[in-house]
């Protein structure tokens, strides 16, 4: 698929079946995060990846609609050293489930809106800004054949604006 394709096609993937993601695609999934831009090139974050059945369970708690993180093959919690990085955790987060997305893997942003829960159980420093993970995992066959939403994107007429407000 070429990008234009891709971005198209990418939605959300809440339901996963037990196939493991093999380690050359989460090479590249993870390699993808780490080559997207940020301001002044900091490269503020890290990237914690959970396979483990029972912290994928644990971090699902830790968000209101997290839940699909319990089920994921593999869960990526973005980890900055840096409130303010909130846009470029967006930027590795777009270019890891785009490249997820190409190899016909699913995926989804969580919200972690108790982060010092998060941290205890990854064990992660209370100087670090941890507000984001992603589940990765196989689409069940209910999720990958499920037909897009009635109303799709706003028209682009809408959204956009040439010089000025109005």
């Amino acid at each position: 698929m070429d990008i234009d394709e891709l971005i198209k096609t990418k939605r959300a993937t809440r339901q996963f079946t037990d196939q493991p993601v093999g380690d050359d695609d989460l090479t590249a999934i993870l390699e993808a995060g780490r080559r997207a831009q940020s301001s002044k090139n900091t490269q503020p974050w890290v990237f914690v990846v959970v396979h483990d059945r029972e912290t994928l369970t644990a971090l699902s708690t830790t968000g209101t609609y997290a839940g699909h993180l319990a089920g994921a093959a593999v869960g990526v919690v973005l980890v900055a050293d840096r409130a303010s990085a909130e846009f470029d955790l967006g930027q590795a987060a777009s270019y890891m489930q785009l490249a997820a997305h190409a190899r016909g893997i699913g995926s989804c942003i969580a919200t972690i809106y108790e982060p010092e829960q998060a941290r205890a159980i990854l064990g992660i420093p209370d100087d670090r800004f941890v507000h984001y993970a992603l589940s990765f995992g196989w689409p069940t066959p209910e999720e990958r054949d499920r037909p897009p939403r009635p109303g799709g994107r706003r028209p682009l007429a809408e959204l956009v604006r040439e010089d000025r407000w109005s």
